[in-house]
């Protein structure tokens, strides 16, 4: 089992490092979705501090889009709009433990990652 458990591990690591920065965006996204996703469980199961470690993870995803955004293009600002956004709803839920503000806060990362697979989706094209 632990064999296993390594090998996963080895491919996972190696999946990141030749990651391009669009496909580690993409990743982020899903991971952020991915913990929110347990947090509803948790939430669910009335388990309370698992619910906010895997919130503050989603959290620590979003802050990282924002303090990375290039602000020398005028979308950035509607991007922090929108992170600042989802941010206040991940902190709501979190501390109300609120599963339907924490659905609406999944909502909106699934748009954002749904948007980001559409422009790597054209971005492909256009580069063929």
């Amino acid at each position: 089992m632990a064999f296993n458990q390594n090998i996963a591990q080895e491919y996972n690591r190696n999946k990141i490092l030749t990651a391009s920065p669009a496909e580690l965006t993409l990743m982020l996204y899903e991971g952020a979705i991915k913990f929110c996703n347990i947090a509803l469980i948790a939430i669910e199961k009335q388990d309370y501090e698992k619910a906010n470690i895997n919130i503050k993870k989603a959290e620590n995803i979003i802050t990282e889009f924002k303090v990375t955004l290039n602000h020398k293009y005028p979308v950035a600002k509607d991007f922090e709009n929108v992170y600042n956004y989802i941010y206040s709803l991940l902190v709501d839920a979190n501390i109300k433990k609120d599963t339907e503000i924490l659905n609406r806060a999944l909502d909106e990362i699934r748009g954002m990652r749904d948007t980001w697979k559409e422009v790597m989706n054209r971005t492909r094209s256009m580069n063929k």
